[in-house]
């Protein structure tokens, strides 16, 4: 019965395998799914069920281990580098418009956007003065945490 009806299970497994890759993006049941269809065709040939399960269960294997990787490495690769939310605020410049303490002030951004702020711990100044600028070094909650932003003089 099984020689005779394992298309239909080969058929079952290739649909599930590609449902779960649908769900999972991780490509292993995608790999799993290939190495199905590879038992399927040899099943059509006439090979013994026992075979077709080892020759679909090697090609998977071989498929997870060398074609899984660089499709991997292709889809990070072309991800969205443009940095977004609070990691785009980490490292930006802002202007001080209510002078800035360790227990908080406000910061206009460059967007315009305004911001509640405070000092970071590892910064020696009380304050930051209207008008100075500061550098964003983190964000807790709805607060940025700043640093003043050193300014170079030029030696005389």
């Amino acid at each position: 019965m099984l020689t005779q009806y394992g298309w239909i299970v080969w058929l079952v497994l290739i649909l599930v395998f590609v449902i779960i890759e649908v769900f999972t993006l991780e490509m292993t049941f995608l790999m799993l799914a290939l190495g199905s269809v590879v038992g399927l065709l040899s099943g059509l040939f006439g090979i013994p069920w026992w075979a077709q399960f080892v020759i679909a269960a090697v090609v998977s294997l071989a498929l997870v281990l060398t074609l899984r990787p660089p499709l991997l490495r292709m889809l990070r690769r072309s991800g969205d580098p443009a940095r977004s939310n609070i990691d785009a605020l980490i490292g930006a410049d802002a202007a001080v418009v209510r002078t800035v303490t360790p227990a908080g002030g406000r910061i206009r951004l460059q967007s315009g956007d305004i911001w509640s702020a405070r000092l970071s711990p590892i910064t020696e100044q009380n304050d930051v003065a209207v008008g100075q600028r500061v550098l964003i070094t983190g964000v807790d909650g709805a607060t940025a945490v700043v640093v003043p932003t050193e300014r170079s003089a030029p030696s005389p």
